[in-house]
């Protein structure tokens, strides 16, 4: 049986701290170039470097996305950013372009390719002779069912590793090749610059009513604007990994740190929870509580148990809780944290503490360490502060609050 390992996004240095930290087996980050995600920062070469020294010193493997559909003048730097990752010392390339990939088998031979889900993998047969050419995984497309995985599983080689998304965005096109961002704002999704128009609110306008907007309703067949779920597997880790999958992939380098931290700490306490137990998954109950701590839209399943139906509830984000601090060190039964985002004395918090189960802190003083004087109220970013805890709290710890007002009373579903 191959080896399961959590796969984390890491778009800058401090979502790949969180990554580490929070139970990640495996990192994707990008460079400056050839990245589909053009919002999160990268990384230039010195930091890659570090960023690989960081992660092995932590045993977590890094992946580097070389996945955008490379243009005739782009390929002619691509020797040089070849190069530039295997000395950087990650452990594999992720690819698309089959010219890509060729190259990397002749400038890298050493280096290890995987193929992104922008190739649209979904059957056996390709993702087979992508293991002829020098594949050593594929990224399975999105719209797969365990069934089609399954199958691709059985007729594989077995030395191939199968890659999926467990959880995160979904993208309306299909495996990612959008083309509507570009239409419409001249961002090229497929260049790492999508604009994320299937997320945006529409209204309908009559031709000759200028200026008047009527929202958009649905009748007895339904009527669905580019109405997107989040997908969450943490519910079926031990379905995937029957199915063959070795790889549970988390989507979000655009994300906060603190979505990168809550969802990684959650799919690692769940996939120890199967691998304790194979036959009797129960992943805990504060893991699938805290996926619905992040921002998110409505979940589900995606593709994995059959072609999902149309959805037509709100397209809106449920946004409930935040980070307001970050630990800095504790001593002496206190915390020294560094703010985020404003908090009150009195105020209910809880400790996201990297590979433990959140814990709870009621905040009944604020201390200014730079005013030196107790306060009210913390509304100074990046400030420090100390507040009272009783026991020790490691460095990177985040501290969480919600709002009533917004917190999905929803418990995540199983189904």
């Amino acid at each position: 049986m191959q080896t399961i390992e959590i796969l984390s996004p890491a778009g800058d240095w401090e979502r790949l701290e969180a990554a580490v930290r929070f139970g990640a087996d495996a990192v994707y980050l990008g460079g400056a170039q050839f990245d589909m995600r053009a919002a999160a920062a990268g990384f230039g070469p010195d930091e890659l470097s570090r960023a690989v020294v960081y992660a092995h010193e932590n045993d977590v493997n890094v992946y580097l996305v070389c996945n955008t559909l490379a243009t005739n003048e782009e390929t002619d730097r691509l020797p040089d950013f070849l190069k530039m990752a295997h000395s950087a010392g990650v452990d594999a390339l992720i690819v698309a372009d089959i010219g890509v990939m060729m190259a990397a088998r002749r400038i890298v031979p050493k280096m290890a390719l995987h193929v992104s889900t922008q190739a649209g993998v979904v059957n056996w047969r390709t993702a087979e002779e992508l293991y002829r050419l020098g594949a050593s995984r594929v990224v399975l497309a999105r719209e797969l069912s365990l069934e089609a995985i399954g199958a691709i599983r059985a007729r594989t080689s077995p030395e191939l590793e199968l890659e999926a998304f467990v959880h995160g965005a979904m993208c309306m096109s299909v495996s990612g090749r959008c083309l509507l961002s570009s239409y419409l704002t001249g961002r090229d999704a497929n260049r790492g610059e999508c604009a994320q128009p299937c997320r945006w609110s529409y209204r309908l306008v009559e031709e000759k009513r200028p200026g008047q907007y009527f929202p958009i309703v649905e009748d007895t067949h339904g009527s669905y604007i580019l109405n997107a779920d989040d997908l969450c597997m943490i519910g079926h880790l031990d379905r995937l990994a029957e199915a063959g999958v070795t790889s549970f992939k988390i989507e979000g380098r655009a994300k906060s740190a603190y979505y990168t931290a809550c969802v990684t700490a959650a799919y690692r306490a769940a996939l120890d929870a199967y691998l304790a137990a194979p036959g009797a998954y129960s992943p805990p109950s504060w893991a699938l509580d805290e996926v619905d701590k992040v921002s998110h839209r409505n979940y589900s399943t995606g593709f994995y148990f059959g072609t999902p139906g149309q959805n037509c509830e709100t397209n809106g984000y449920v946004r409930g809780w935040d980070v307001i601090a970050s630990v800095e060190g504790w001593a002496g039964g206190r915390l020294t944290v560094q703010e985020r985002n404003a908090f009150s004395r009195g105020e209910q918090a809880e400790l996201l503490v990297p590979r433990q189960a959140p814990r709870p802190l009621h905040i009944e003083e604020i201390f200014d360490v730079e005013l030196g004087v107790p306060v009210e109220r913390a509304c100074h970013p990046m400030r420090r502060y100390e507040l009272p805890c009783a026991g020790p709290v490691p460095r990177g710890t985040g501290v969480k609050t919600y709002d009533n007002r917004q917190l999905s009373a929803r418990r995540l579903t199983m189904n």
